[in-house]
């Protein structure tokens, strides 16, 4: 299974991480459920910027992390999530520093989050937000959520299924992600979203649908079941991401 694959090598990524990071000046983190809430009549967007995917292969060479971020921004965002897993989606820590000195928006680290050093690191590195998938923490998902908040950062958890859902519901988090994606097959199911958005919402949590959007009228049909939608791949393939973007902010 792909999962495990990608596991096994953050394993060995995390097996070189210090035991502890530098501390970072203290600054204001910016609010990815803020900006979700603040998106005044448009649909909130959280723009993901990724070089590659196990489902798609590269998505797109030579990416100028700043002003792929800056032309995001422009294009209506209310947040930028970035993969930072080198080698299955092409990323590094080090865009996420990118990004931030380029836009005035929350970011979500995107990785395979195992060790709670990786959230120091995320700290260190000036991310917002940090993706924590439940199908790979488990049980031990409410700890890592409470050390996320603990460290300033906010938790965005990722679920598939409705016992995923409850383990979530059962933790601190305030954002809860719907992967349509089936990180077994890959394959991709919108009606994940739909099927588990009731069990969260009765609950007051907020709820970000992932992966499968590819156009306007996927928005319209879904936007009533979720708060905001986290899309890359559509974004980053098309020629000219910012416009497509804005099909969605404006769908």
């Amino acid at each position: 299974m792909i999962l495990d694959e990608i596991l096994k090598k953050v394993k060995t990524r995390v097996a070189r991480l210090p035991p502890s990071f530098p501390e970072t000046p203290l600054r204001d983190r910016l609010s990815l459920t803020k900006a979700i809430r603040n998106r005044n009549g448009r649909n909130a967007i959280i723009a993901e910027i990724k070089c590659a995917s196990p489902s798609s292969g590269v998505i797109r060479r030579n990416v100028d992390m700043a002003m792929m971020a800056g032309d995001l921004r422009d294009g209506g965002c209310v947040a930028l999530s970035v993969l930072t897993e080198p080698y299955f989606f092409g990323g590094t820590g080090r865009d996420i520093e990118r990004v931030k000195t380029t836009v005035h928006l929350p970011v979500l680290r995107k990785d395979f989050i195992i060790d709670k050093r990786q959230i120091s690191e995320s700290v260190s590195l000036g991310a917002d937000a940090v993706l924590l998938i439940a199908a790979v923490l488990k049980n031990d998902l409410p700890e890592f959520v409470d050390e996320v908040i603990d460290s300033g950062l906010e938790p965005l958890v990722e679920v598939r299924t409705r016992e995923e859902a409850e383990l979530a519901l059962a933790s601190r988090t305030t954002l809860i992600g719907v992967n349509n994606r089936n990180l077994a097959t890959l394959g991709i199911d919108r009606s994940t979203t739909r099927l588990i958005s009731e069990q969260i919402r009765q609950e007051g949590r907020l709820i970000v649908s992932e992966s499968g959007m590819r156009s306007a009228d996927d928005i319209r049909e879904m936007k009533q079941y979720c708060d905001a939608f986290l899309i890359g791949s559509s974004i980053m393939s098309h020629n000219h991401p910012r416009k497509k973007l804005e099909e969605f902010v404006c769908a």
